[in-house]
């Protein structure tokens, strides 16, 4: 296992990129190598409303809700992700002292994915026959353009979309996308920052943070788990799956929050039967 942290930035307005960016390169400056991958679903939805693109959910087979990616949206997607977001990110992290390089799963192929192919499906609460949905699942990530960015002492910064194995652009869930690199790279932390302490099990009451939540080895995440959480939870065990020992479900929203979800603070997800690593 490498001593490499990927740090997924939630895309939730409530999420305090700023600080999360700030974190990431004191942590760098350090001497960890860190990758901050990040979404952008404020700015999806901003983008979205000011060019007249209407925004659909859609319900995967696992109960997870994503985004309902026509032709117009993938559009969007790439402006907000590409266009917005990721500059953002990239210029805080120079601001801090530490370079960064901004991609996208379509540079260098770095993630490639399977789009869906027509599938039965529930949008925005009707059952109906999907044919136009350019998202997808992943199915590999290139580390090698990765690798030789963190040798060189840079931070990469990634994003959706991944490239297809059609050769177009595929959104994909930036959770999982975030899972797929720290697995391909043998990370030692996943922490995916959102804009809440962790998992609630009350989702209205911060206070009911739960300290650790234990994942099957399969199936659905666990009763009771509702909203964002839900994919955040499959990713984490898509991570947990791939050998990365230690994934945090955490506050995004605080001073230092990659050094605090580092030092435990947060959810800690582990698989039932598994040895959980100091």
């Amino acid at each position: 296992m490498s001593d490499i942290i990927v740090v997924k930035c939630g895309g939730t307005a409530a999420v305090d990129s700023a600080a999360v960016c700030a974190d990431v390169a004191a942590v760098a400056a350090a001497g960890r190598r860190v990758v901050l991958v990040h979404g952008g679903s404020a700015q999806i939805d901003a983008i979205a409303a000011r060019l007249g693109v209407a925004q659909r959910r859609i319900t995967a087979p696992d109960g997870s809700s994503t985004r309902y990616t026509d032709p117009a949206t993938i559009e969007v997607v790439l402006l907000a992700l590409a266009g917005a977001v990721k500059p953002r990110l990239v210029a805080a992290l120079a601001g801090a002292g530490v370079p960064a390089v901004g991609l996208t799963g379509l540079d260098a192929g770095l993630i490639v994915a399977r789009r869906h192919g027509p599938h039965r499906a529930v949008i925005d609460g009707r059952t109906r026959l999907v044919r136009d949905n350019h998202t997808g699942r992943i199915v590999e990530v290139h580390t090698e353009l990765l690798r030789t960015l963190l040798d060189a002492g840079t931070v990469p910064v990634v994003s959706p979309p991944a490239l297809g194995l059609d050769g177009e652009p595929v959104n994909v869930d930036a959770d999982r996308a975030a899972a797929a690199v720290a697995a391909a790279l043998g990370a030692r932390s996943l922490l995916l920052l959102t804009g809440a302490p962790g998992v609630l099990a009350d989702p209205a009451d911060e206070r009911t943070l739960r300290d650790v939540v234990t994942l099957p080895p399969d199936g659905g995440p666990p009763a009771g788990v509702r909203g964002g959480a839900t994919v955040k939870l499959l990713a984490a065990r898509d991570a947990l799956h791939a050998g990365v020992g230690h994934v945090m479900i955490a506050d995004g929203r605080g001073h230092h929050p990659v050094r605090a979800a580092l030092d435990g603070a947060g959810t800690r997800v582990r698989l039932s039967g598994a040895t959980v690593p100091a």
